[in-house]
């Protein structure tokens, strides 16, 4: 009965993702502290059902040419490093996982409001952004978009090992602040190119720190990725303006519960 109820809700999530295109971490860690899984049980599952489940979508930003490669391993070279350090210090400095809960459900909590106010913003930052372009051509240097890149992945490597949340709407944020003549299409393929890898040897961390329920995240895999399928095909025919505010709103209310209280 447990199994199917995760699969119910590996649905509900993969629906939830492929109508509002917000990333599975920001919906599917809460869900799972709500059934009342242990936060280092949450966050483990979580990050191995995010690489799992962004894997297609790189392959088909991939055969359509739509990444960056540079800026992916600028990325990288922070973030995956930064996320075996930060497993390692879990292991080395804490005796039980529920020794840093707190830590994890903190840094949860502000990632779901930053993620809440990428997504009431994004649309806005996109038109300014648009609008400085024609006004400044060079307004960052290569050399200082490299760095900002690379500081951005370690800030990411860490955040997203202790949270699973941040390497979607966060990122793709930053992306399009550094790099405002990139399109929307190759932001979105170059962080979901570096969202696989980070998720991947952060979630391979928690595997090693003990913190992934293989059954329940097979159950979740079994719901969501037929309907991330079905969500894409209905987002098309639901405007952004009525779903982002609501979900964005979720967020916030989640966030602010687990950051403050």
């Amino acid at each position: 009965m447990e199994i199917l109820l995760y699969i119910l809700a590996g649905a509900a999530v993969g629906l939830a993702v492929g109508i509002t295109g917000v990333g599975g971490g920001s919906l599917m860690t809460p869900l799972l502290l709500l059934f009342g899984f242990p936060p280092h049980i949450a966050v483990g599952t979580d990050l191995m059902y995010a690489s799992i489940t962004k894997s297609g979508g790189v392959l088909a930003h991939y055969k359509q040419q739509t990444i960056r490669w540079r800026l992916m391993g600028l990325m990288a070279a922070g973030s995956l490093p930064a996320a075996g350090i930060t497993v390692f210090l879990l292991h080395t400095y804490f005796d039980e996982p529920e020794t840093y809960s707190h830590l994890l459900t903190t840094s949860l909590g502000f990632m779901l409001i930053m993620t809440s106010a990428v997504i009431l913003f994004k649309s806005r930052l996109r038109q300014n952004i648009a609008q400085d372009i024609v006004q400044t051509q060079d307004f960052i240097t290569t050399k200082k978009q490299d760095v900002l890149t690379f500081l951005m992945g370690v800030s990411l490597g860490v955040l997203v090992t202790l949270s699973s949340v941040g390497a979607g709407a966060i990122a793709a944020a930053v992306l399009m602040i550094l790099y405002p003549k990139l399109t929307s299409v190759k932001i979105v393929g170059t962080d979901l190119a570096h969202a696989v890898p980070l998720t991947l040897i952060a979630g391979v961390g928690h595997i090693f720190l003990g913190n992934v329920d293989f059954l329940l995240l097979g159950s979740l895999l079994i719901g969501s990725l037929p309907a991330i399928m079905v969500g894409t095909k209905l987002g098309a025919n639901i405007p952004d303006k009525v779903l982002h505010p609501i979900l964005a709103s979720v967020l916030m209310l989640i966030g602010a519960k687990y950051a403050f209280f």
